[in-house]
């Protein structure tokens, strides 16, 4: 019996990813909404935030915890205002200053990957960083 591989278009759908240009803006501005809306309700729920502030604190940062309380509290509101379109510029250059600070303080010193080849790396941060710049040129394209 001969197989005879299955022709390209087969194996992979003509219509894949299935998504048009406005349908994956869409994802992926949810996607990221809520990827920063989660890490800062995760600080929440954990009660890690003093913890977070004494962090700070240690490295020179005045109120360690009253800092970290107004990062959470914007990770959740401006992801809740990119999730719904609104303001997706000027809040996803607020985000990227986070995840930027995030990777100075916190992840550059612990490599570039996040999992598997390294713990804490600045990786996912970077892709979020992007990903932000990606929902800004959008929105910019969208008001201009």
């Amino acid at each position: 019996m001969h197989l005879t591989p299955a022709p390209r278009t087969a194996l992979l759908s003509k219509r894949y990813p299935y998504l048009t240009i406005p349908g994956a803006h869409l994802l992926l501005r949810i996607a990221v909404a809520i990827f920063f809306m989660a890490h800062a309700l995760m600080r929440i729920a954990h009660y890690s935030i003093p913890q977070f502030g004494e962090f700070l604190e240690a490295r020179g940062w005045p109120q360690g915890v009253l800092l970290v309380w107004l990062i959470t509290i914007y990770e959740i509101s401006a992801g809740t205002m990119i999730a719904l379109g609104r303001h997706v510029r000027v809040l996803s250059a607020g985000l990227i200053f986070v995840a930027a600070m995030g990777i100075v303080i916190v992840h550059a010193q612990q490599g570039w990957f996040v999992g598997e080849h390294g713990v804490g790396g600045m990786e996912y941060s970077f892709s979020l960083i992007v990903s932000l710049l990606v929902l800004a040129a959008v929105d910019a394209q969208k008001t201009a």
